[in-house]
């Protein structure tokens, strides 16, 4: 039989085994206890229903409790006697609550019911044994209890490549599955050939741990009699190796991705104790009744392993082994790593029971006091999960339950690693088990909310429904007394609308109706839409069909009363077709336009707030291009009916807007002015060598104010030419304000991205292979370019004259210049900072690229800068003068900044030169080199920009 390949996995820990005390004696049967407790929560999902009364007689085998849903399970008799009571018990569980259980006193006599075994399990239908193991109540015995018929089925999403029978026992103390081994071999191998013809795997591995030589030789022995394909595979002994995920890496080397389950990636596990289970049910007809579980720790004298009846009290089993009371210090159902402490030791043994340690106060010290975490990065080294435990313990503490879930919390397997290795005693498992309730109560909080909504959306639709119901008859009545009295005044034309006013009643009192059956209907739907989702994502099989059947009869309801709306909506016009006053229809009209205007401006602001959560949705931008287009028809249609009025409105509108965007511009116009103040006091007080360049651009921003001023003390009339063009200028400057926000936000969105790289402890290599910095720049690029487009309503006011289209193009192509040269800059200066923030020291830095990239990008803009401040020239007047100004004018700034920087850097040297003073001669001597050489640099940037200011002199003078 060829060996499986063994791999590795992350992390892990090597506690001490404290295996060897309960092996020393043989396999206990312990006697019947004087009464069996047994919850009807022995496993994952809802408890188990009684279909057994109080006084009522059982055998052994029988059936006591079936399942309540779909993760429920059966449970039955351990043995023969009476139902003495059905009531609330405390139980195994951390909490140390109550539950509802069973109690049966036995009667001594231990009398089988009738047992059917499944001899046609080969020939039969799958589903058939599947459905015969779950009325057997055989669930998984290695970990939550998970009903084996559910796991087998999920097994069949994906072809299986492999089944791994975990034998692998890691915890320290338990012995259960290798004295199962060893007891029950031949009984596990059939159990294993009956899994294996139900889930068709392509390999089928044991996987166990090397501490179990003498379980190991009983496995490879009856393999090789059997010539069995099964392969045994000897995996180090390794905390927690016996994890489902880590025992798939270890035979496999594939990991499950996180949120999914191993059949999603084509592999089942089965614990051993589940195979000898599905064995004695299918060869015997027995049901799960009973299990081996381990008696350990110091103060017991005969620590062994026992098979214990479900239900038997602990203390029952601690008398059998010879419990000291006197030494027990901590009683702990499981392991010492991923057990946890029983108050009392009168709960029972359930299915998933599979050690009881009773530890003196030397095998298990309390813990010590918790201690500030150091940051040491042991816990993060010992976690089998490769998670970050130092980040998910700050985000528990502090209650951040969205990042915790983002650092994948729910993939922790809290097996305590971290805690074991913590110097600080930090219960770190704790934390997280206390954010995983919060989150779910969260989610079930989330659940009910959503429900209650529907509740009062459907209440609220049938008190409008009611109302509206009310309101038809005021009206009738209203009508019937209006017919009343024109009858007197006018006998033949009230002849005529009394057979009209009716018909036309009536079928707008239906036509409500419909409306209202056909909300309710939608809102019906739309429930029974979710609750189907929810039932699919947890995959309750019996709750999908009936959902499903009741969604689509509710559809085939909303379909057939949106029919009879349409019919009802076609057949009003000919019924409201009556001799009415000339204005009525016109108001209505009027009225009927507004409103939609109103309806379709809320909805498409609606879609506009999504549009800036979700910017790539294209979706949401097709829907607000439609909602687009009716608000334009349904504001022209609103323009024709209103004649002159709506024209008046528009008019002070466009006039009231111009105003309000000009007092925004001039408070913004002054805060910008505000901001470089302080900029330029803060330069100032540290003697920065942009102090220049900051002063040149508080003139401007000064300049810019002033004339928003002037232009808020004299506003101009508007043209009738651009109030004539409101709209769709309106709509313009909408869109691109809209665009504007949908750029921000991309911006916003690859910063956080790019951010949240550098805390993942990504390098600037890998962050610049992302995709994030190319989308930073095409969001700020983007950005530049709207920023820098006129505003439409401005250009739509502005004289025809103001500018030609040619300069209109060159204006806009410098300031996106302007634009991507300032992101250059911060650009430069953030990777500068970052470097500092590394620990580089200056020549480090100085031999990277960004000095000199930043070095370029404020030459470039002090060129462009140095542009703005001279009037443009016609197109005509080109003359070689003309060109070479803002050439020379480029190499005068260019010249500034080099000097600046050679003066900044002489600082910098000199500086690091008094610090060194400890140092080598060798350091201070290569300093003071540097120092020379940029001496050098400012001195030749200064004899040149000496010669070039000397030349732009002449050149006016000549002028």
């Amino acid at each position: 039989m060829q060996a499986a390949q063994i791999f590795s996995f992350h992390g892990g820990i090597h506690p001490e085994q404290n295996k060897a005390q309960s092996l020393q004696l043989p396999l206990g049967r312990p006697p019947l206890p004087n009464e069996l407790i047994l919850p009807l929560g022995q496993h994952i999902g809802q408890s188990s229903r009684p279909l057994v009364k109080i006084g009522d007689k059982v055998l052994k085998g029988q059936t006591i409790a079936m399942n309540n849903g779909f993760l429920s399970s059966f449970l039955h008799a351990p043995t023969s006697g009476t139902i003495s009571a059905i009531e609330e018990r405390l139980i195994a569980h951390p909490s140390g609550l109550s539950d509802l259980c069973i109690i049966l006193t036995p009667d001594g006599q231990d009398e089988w019911t009738e047992l059917t075994p499944l001899v046609d399990w080969k020939v039969g239908s799958k589903t058939d044994v599947l459905a015969y193991l779950s009325e057997m109540g055989i669930v998984g015995m290695g970990g939550a209890g998970f009903p084996t018929q559910v796991k087998l089925q999920g097994a069949h999403k994906h072809p299986l490549s492999h089944f791994i029978i975990n034998a692998a026992e890691c915890e320290p103390y338990i012995t259960a599955d290798d004295m199962l081994i060893r007891e029950k071999t031949l009984e596990l191998i059939l159990g294993i050939e009956i899994l294996q013809h139900l889930v068709e795997a392509d390999q089928v591995v044991i996987g166990i741990e090397d501490n179990k030589p003498t379980a190991i030789a009983a496995l490879n022995r009856l393999l090789d009699e059997r010539n069995s394909t099964i392969k045994v595979a000897v995996v180090p002994t390794k905390y927690p190796s016996g994890g489902e995920k880590q025992l798939i890496q270890l035979l496999t080397n594939k990991e499950v991705p996180s949120g999914q389950h191993p059949a999603d990636i084509g592999i089942l596990c089965q614990n051993v104790g589940t195979c000898v289970a599905v064995h004695d049910a299918i060869y015997q007809g027995k049901p799960l009744i009973s299990r081996f579980t381990t008696l350990t720790g110091d103060a017991l004298k005969s620590p062994q392993n026992v098979e214990a009846l479900l239900g038997t009290p602990i203390a029952h089993l601690l008398d059998y082994a010879e419990s000291e009371q006197k030494k027990l210090h901590r009683l702990v159902m499981g392991g010492p790593m991923m057990g946890y402490t029983l108050d009392s030791a009168v709960v029972p043994i359930v299915k998933t029971s599979n050690c009881i340690l009773a530890a003196t106060k030397k095998e298990l010290p309390t813990p010590a006091p918790e201690q500030a975490c150091i940051r040491c990065g042991m816990c993060e080294q010992a976690c089998p999960a490769s998670l970050l435990p130092q980040q998910l313990l700050w985000f528990s503490k502090s209650q951040e339950h969205e990042k915790a879930e983002h650092y994948n919390l729910f993939d922790c397997i809290e097996c305590g690693a971290c805690s074991y290795v913590c110097p600080s005693s930090i219960p770190l498992v704790q934390y997280y088990r206390h954010s995983k309730s919060s989150i779910r109560e969260a989610r079930e909080a989330n659940v009910k909310s959503d429900l209650a909504k529907q509740r009062f959306e459907a209440r609220q639709a049938r008190q409008e429904a009611e109302a509206a119901e009310k309101e038809a008859k005021r009206l009738a009545r209203q009508k019937a007394t209006t017919q009343k009295a024109s009858d007197k005044a006018a006998p033949t034309k009230a002849a005529t609308s009394a057979t009209a006013t009716p018909s036309a009643a009536s079928t707008n009192d239906e036509s409500k109706k419909l409306k209202i059956d056909l909300a309710i209907g939608k809102t019906k739907l739309k429930k029974l839409q979710k609750q189907l989702l929810a039932a699919q994502e947890n995959e309750h099989l019996e709750e999908i069909n009936a959902l499903q059947q009741q969604a689509t009869e509710q559809e085939k309801q909303v379909a057939l009363l949106e029919e009879e709306l349409a019919k009802v909506s076609t057949a009003a016009p000919s019924a409201a077709a009556t001799p009415a006053p000339a204005k009525a229809p016109v108001s209505d009209e009027l009225k009927k336009a507004k409103v939609d205007v109103a309806l379709i401006g809320v909805k498409l602001k609606k879609l506009q707030k999504q549009l800036l959560e979700n910017p790539d949705d294209n979706e949401i931008k097709t829907k607000i291009a439609g909602f687009e287009a009716d608000l334009k028809a349904a504001q022209a249609l609103l323009e024709k009916l209103g004649a002159n009025g709506p024209a008046t409105t528009v008019a002070k509108a466009a006039v009231s807007d111009e105003l309000k965007k000009l007092k925004i511009d001039a408070a913004i116009a002054k805060a910008a002015v505000k901001k470089v103040e302080k900029a330029l006091k803060k330069a100032e007080e540290i003697q920065a060598p942009e102090i220049d360049a900051i002063r040149q651009q508080l003139k401007e921003a000064q300049q810019r104010a002033d004339n928003l001023e002037k232009t808020l003390a004299n506003p101009a009339p508007a043209a009738p030419a651009a109030i004539a063009s409101s709209p769709a200028n309106a709509d313009a400057d909408k869109k691109r304000k809209i665009d504007l926000a949908v750029a921000k936000a991309g911006i916003k969105k690859a910063e956080k991205n790019i951010a949240l790289l550098k805390e993942q402890g990504k390098d600037e290599a890998e962050i610049e292979a992302s995709e994030w910095p190319k989308k930073l720049a095409e969001a700020q690029a983007k950005l530049a370019t709207l920023e820098t487009e006129t505003n439409p309503s401005e250009t739509a006011t502005a004289p025809a004259a103001s500018m030609t289209p040619a300069n209109a193009d060159a204006d806009k192509k410098r300031k996106i210049d302007l634009a991507v040269a300032k992101a250059g800059i911060k650009k430069a200066e953030k990777n500068i900072a970052l470097l500092k923030e590394q620990g580089k020291d200056d020549a480090e830095i100085e031999a990277s690229e960004w000095p000199q990239k930043l070095a370029e990008a404020q030459a470039k803009l002090a060129t462009l800068e140095s542009q703005t401040n001279e009037p443009t020239a016609a197109p005509k007047i080109e003359t070689k003068t003309s060109d070479e100004k803002p050439n020379l004018a480029e190499q005068i700034k260019k010249q500034k900044i080099a000097a600046a920087l050679a003066k900044a850097q002489i600082n910098k040297l000199t500086k690091r030169l008094e610090n060194s003073v400890e140092g080598t001669p060798e350091e201070a001597e290569s300093i003071q080199q540097e120092i020379l050489a940029a001496q050098q640099k400012q001195q030749d940037a200064e004899r040149l920009l000496a010669q070039l200011t000397h030349s732009q002199d002449n050149t006016q003078e000549n002028r």
